[in-house]
């Protein structure tokens, strides 16, 4: 949890991620880690910049538009300004809604931390240098309450990106705005009375809802608790408390925080998602696409698509003859026939109209999914190993081998001209010009003093 510093005693966990909050023991986010959480700044504000026109959005935008503020914050979707929470969540939702969005500590992080971010920070006119602190705090009380439920919280049903990441915005923006210990505990503690998340809405438009949800709650926690409101001293850690209570075998760790260490990022870093489907079908697509590459392959040659992963990826891919997109996103089979298919599996295939498709839908009964216990130390809910093999009509078998980490991995990154092209690639041709003002502007942030994002996307909402 703490980077270096002077030793310090156990403290019971509440109180003592509320303290680190007010008070980390870094006053600008690293050199080494301001790479890896810039990059997370541009990953969300592509994916919600290709996430402004969907269904989910624009529904969630209906709902809070009547909440404007003429020194609030602003929503990306339509350039409204709105009362921060309200911003946060058309945000979180727009850049969720493609799922595309970062990964990393079983969930979302960024797509829950910018949004808060941007839009708490908005009004108040936080710097870039500050956005980037703020950040860091949140992921670091996110990947300690992660590290504390050996259960995933994925196999118990619930979504960890709504789950952790209302405590962890609470975390972030409570940073962001200031709050000494005892205001920042009464946060984190109304924040854990907002969290929940059912995965069971995968593949409807109710997902994209979590994050927004996630963002939007952490910053009404943050005004709660500067309004006076108050939590349990222990609810973190309490019998009856957070870790508790999603935890119904018992097997949290409850205990105090442990002061020292380095920081959870350098460790975990952030998965940038090459594909705009679940992240649990990465790996195999990258396989997919490798072999139709090597081997010339054509969807009329093949008898048979094996692919194995783990059994817990395998029930989070539960949509086996998708029939929108929506569902397409949680399809092992889908993902499958449209690697093979079209040698790629980005914005352009990821429709309702592609699923429709008689080819794919075709190709898609030949899929099979075989399933191994999860084994991988740096992805607990994945196989250590995923792996396709594809038979064709005349017995030939084409086997990828053993496929460790998908591309865009925190160990298997994304190039920088990689990520560049995928957030041109989420905004139209007449808005490339804004836009890659806005991306240098993100590649710059906490290089300079200032406010460059803000005014950056000042000037991209003002040029739609």
């Amino acid at each position: 949890m703490h980077d270096a510093g002077t030793p310090m005693a156990d403290i019971a966990l509440t109180r003592g991620l509320a303290a680190f909050v007010a008070a980390p023991p870094f006053d600008t986010a690293p050199d080494d880690v301001s790479p890896v959480i810039r990059n997370g700044f541009t990953d969300t504000l592509a994916a919600l910049l290709g996430g402004r026109a969907e269904p989910v959005t624009q529904a969630a935008l209906h709902t809070v538009r009547h909440r404007r503020l003429d020194d609030g914050a602003t929503e990306y979707v339509t350039g409204l300004h709105l009362d921060p929470a309200a911003a946060a969540f058309v945000n979180g939702v727009a850049a969720h809604a493609l799922d595309y969005d970062d990964m990393a500590l079983n969930g979302h992080p960024s797509v829950v931390l910018v949004p808060a971010l941007l839009a708490a920070g908005e009004p108040a006119g936080a710097s870039d240098a500050a956005l980037l602190r703020a950040y860091l705090v949140g992921y670091e009380v996110w990947a300690e309450l992660n590290a504390r439920e050996p259960d995933r919280l994925h196999g118990k049903g619930w979504h960890p990106t709504c789950v952790i990441g209302t405590v962890a915005a609470a975390a972030a923006v409570a940073h962001l705005r200031g709050l000494d210990a005892a205001s920042a505990g009464h946060a984190l503690g109304i924040a854990a009375s907002l969290a929940g998340g059912l995965m069971g809405n995968f593949g409807s438009m109710t997902k994209p809802l979590h994050a927004g949800w996630a963002a939007a709650h952490g910053i009404e926690a943050v005004q709660l608790a500067e309004a006076g409101v108050t939590a349990s001293a222990d609810i973190l850690e309490s019998p009856t408390g957070f870790l508790a209570a999603f935890s119904p075998a018992g097997r949290a760790d409850r205990g105090p925080l442990v002061p020292g260490g380095t920081l959870q990022i350098r460790s975990n870093g952030l998965s940038v998602k090459k594909y705009p489907v679940c992240y649990a079908s990465h790996r195999v697509i990258d396989g997919v696409i490798d072999l139709r590459r090597q081997h010339g392959l054509r969807a009329a040659d093949i008898a048979g698509i094996t692919a194995t992963i783990s059994d817990v990826n395998a029930r989070v891919l539960h949509s086996h003859a998708p029939q929108d997109a929506l569902q397409a996103k949680f399809s092992l089979e889908f993902a499958c026939a449209m690697a093979l298919l079209e040698g790629a599996v980005g914005l352009p295939e990821v429709t309702d109209a592609q699923v429709h498709r008689a080819d794919l839908q075709t190709l898609m009964t030949r899929v099979t999914v075989a399933t191994v216990p999860p084994g991988c130390p740096v992805e607990p809910s994945f196989a250590l190993n995923d792996q396709v093999v594809i038979t064709l009509h005349d017995g030939t078998r084409f086997d990828s081998g053993p496929i460790r980490f998908a591309r865009g991995h925190a160990l298997l990154p994304l190039s920088g001209a990689d990520l560049a092209s995928k957030f041109m690639g989420c905004v139209a041709p007449p808005e490339h010009q804004a836009a890659g003002a806005l991306l240098k502007a993100l590649q710059a942030m906490g290089t300079h003093s200032g406010s460059g994002l803000r005014d950056a996307l000042r000037a991209f909402a003002a040029a739609g």
